[in-house]
């Protein structure tokens, strides 16, 4: 007999064991290195990069971070090592980088350089007419102008994906 959950669970929660597995495998202990990349690096510097693998060397204190990026992006890179160094060890709380190395690839024709730096726009489906016009209906009551909007817009994407 199969039992299911009557609570709704967070998708990240499904997926956390296996991302931290995966994750592992790479040396990262940290997902969030992964996971938060653009906010630790900044936007700029996770346009042109991002992390591969963190090593633990044989004979010496500290891991090392691998980053991936284009031949031509390598140079703007090394200059800004000190200030990813700084803001990684930030993220872990210690000194738990201590060196930072750069492998280059081609933009094009290998598998790891096909991937894209830059995260993908989220993209948002517009409710159809049917799905607007009810949550209109619903929120009519509603005397501030501002919030009555604020929560036609909701109602209206929460009517849609419940009809999809």
């Amino acid at each position: 007999m199969t039992r299911f959950r009557k609570s709704a669970r967070r998708v990240s929660t499904l997926v956390e064991r296996d991302i931290k597995r995966m994750g592992e495998k790479r040396g990262f202990t940290e997902t969030r290195l992964l996971t938060h990349w653009e906010e630790i690096a900044g936007p700029e510097t996770a346009a042109i990069c991002r992390p591969v693998k963190v090593g633990f060397p044989r004979n010496g204190f500290g891991a090392i971070l691998t980053l991936l990026t284009t031949g031509a992006q390598a140079p703007m890179l090394q200059m800004r090592l000190p200030r990813i160094m700084e803001r990684v060890n930030a993220c872990y709380g210690y000194s738990a980088i201590s060196r930072i190395d750069i492998t280059q690839t081609a933009p094009t024709g290998f598998a790891e350089g096909q991937a894209e730096f830059a995260p993908r726009a989220k993209v948002r489906a517009e409710p159809g007419p049917e799905a607007v016009a009810e949550a209109r209906q619903k929120t009519a009551d509603v005397g501030d102008e501002g919030l009555r909007q604020s929560l036609e817009r909701l109602a209206a994407n929460i009517i849609s994906k419940q009809r999809a």
